[in-house]
C-alpha cells in the first residue's frame, strides 16, 4: 500500500515540434521503440502503486483513450491465429475498469490550469503529476523513489536532476536552502532564469508529489509567465505553510518533447532490448549512416 494513490497526466499540449506527424496523432502515442510514450509513464505510475490515473486532455485526444479501451475484435483475431506472443504485448495496455478518468482542458492555460482540473478528482489527499514528455530511465522507476522518500518528508515534492548552469532558463530551477544525500530543501522554485541570476543549477524535471493544499493555491492565481496559470507560482505560494523538497532521482532523463530527445531515448531504450542489441549495436558501432549507392 502506498500514501500516494492517484496520479494526474496532463496531456493536452498539441506537440508542435512534431509536425507534421502530430496532426492526426497525439504526441504521447508517438512510439519509443514499440510502446508509445504515454504507456512508458503509466508503467511508471503503475510501479509506484498508483491506483487512479487521471489524464488532461484537449481535443484531437481520443487516440489515448482508445489505446487503454479493450480491443475485443483484435484480440479474438490474434487468439485465432495462435498469435500469444502478440496478446502478451496487449496486456500492459490493460487497465482495470474505473481506474482512469479523461478530463477536457479546453484552452491552452498552462501546466497549473491543468492540475486544478483535476480537483475533485484527486480529492483531499497528496497526489502525484507526471509529464510524458520526460522519460526517465533507470533501476527503479523515479516515482517511485520519490513516493519512499516523500512518505517521511511531506510536504510538496519535485523530482531534480543538476543541469549545466548555461541551461537553467530551460527549467524550473530550486532556490537551495540545504541539501542531504537525494534530498534538497528549498526555499521556492524559480522559473527559467537567465544563467546569471539562477540561484542554483538543481533544475526541476517532471514527477511532482502535491499536497492537496495546492488547489486552493491555484485557485487564487491569476496568470503568470506567458499568460497561462503557472503550478511554479503555487508552489512557491505554498512553501511556508507546506515545504518543497527536491529528490534527485536515480535514472537517466530523456526530453522526449523535443526531437533529439526522443531520437536519443529511442536509441537508449532499444539498446537495453536484447532482441534489438546486437543489429543496432553494429550499425551504431560502424559510425555512419549506410552510404547510398552510385547510380
Amino acid at each position: 500500500m502506498t500514501h500516494i494513490r492517484t496520479a494526474v497526466f496532463p496531456v493536452a499540449g498539441m506537440g508542435t515540434r512534431f509536425l507534421p506527424a502530430t496532426k492526426s496523432i497525439p504526441k504521447e502515442m508517438l512510439p519509443l521503440v514499440d510502446r508509445p510514450l504515454i504507456q512508458y509513464a503509466v508503467d511508471e505510475a503503475r510501479a509506484a502503486g498508483i491506483e487512479q490515473f487521471i489524464f488532461v486532455t484537449a481535443a484531437g485526444k481520443g487516440a489515448l483513450e482508445d489505446y487503454f479501451d479493450t480491443a475485443a475484435a483484435l484480440e479474438q483475431r490474434l487468439a485465432a491465429a495462435g498469435k500469444t506472443s502478440a496478446l502478451s504485448a496487449l496486456e500492459q495496455t490493460r487497465m482495470l475498469e474505473g481506474t482512469l478518468s479523461f478530463l477536457r482542458q479546453n484552452a491552452p492555460l498552462g501546466l497549473g490550469h491543468a492540475v486544478k482540473l483535476a480537483r475533485r478528482l484527486v480529492g483531499n489527499e497528496p497526489f502525484a503529476v507526471l509529464l510524458p514528455d520526460d522519460v526517465i530511465r533507470g533501476p527503479q522507476g523515479a516515482l517511485a523513489q520519490m513516493v519512499a522518500a516523500h512518505a517521511k518528508t511531506r510536504g510538496h515534492m519535485v523530482a531534480t536532476m543538476d543541469v549545466p548552469r548555461a541551461e537553467t532558463s530551460s527549467y524550473g530551477i530550486l532556490d537551495v536552502a540545504r541539501t542531504a544525500g537525494r534530498l534538497t530543501t528549498a526555499r521556492g522554485l524559480v522559473e527559467k532564469p537567465q544563467p546569471n541570476l539562477a540561484p542554483s543549477t538543481s533544475a526541476v524535471v517532471g514527477r511532482y508529489i502535491l499536497e492537496p493544499s495546492i488547489f486552493a493555491r491555484l485557485s487564487d492565481l491569476g496568470p503568470g509567465a506567458g499568460g497561462e496559470v503557472q503550478l511554479t507560482d503555487a508552489i512557491n505560494a505554498d512553501v511556508q505553510a507546506v515545504g518543497v523538497t527536491g529528490y534527485r532521482f536515480q535514472g537517466e532523463r530523456f526530453d522526449c518533447g523535443s526531437v533529439a530527445g526522443f531520437v536519443q531515448a529511442t536509441i537508449a531504450f532499444a539498446l537495453d532490448r536484447p532482441d534489438l542489441q546486437g543489429a543496432l549495436g553494429r550499425f551504431l558501432d560502424a559510425g555512419a549512416m549506410p552510404k547510398q549507392q552510385a547510380a
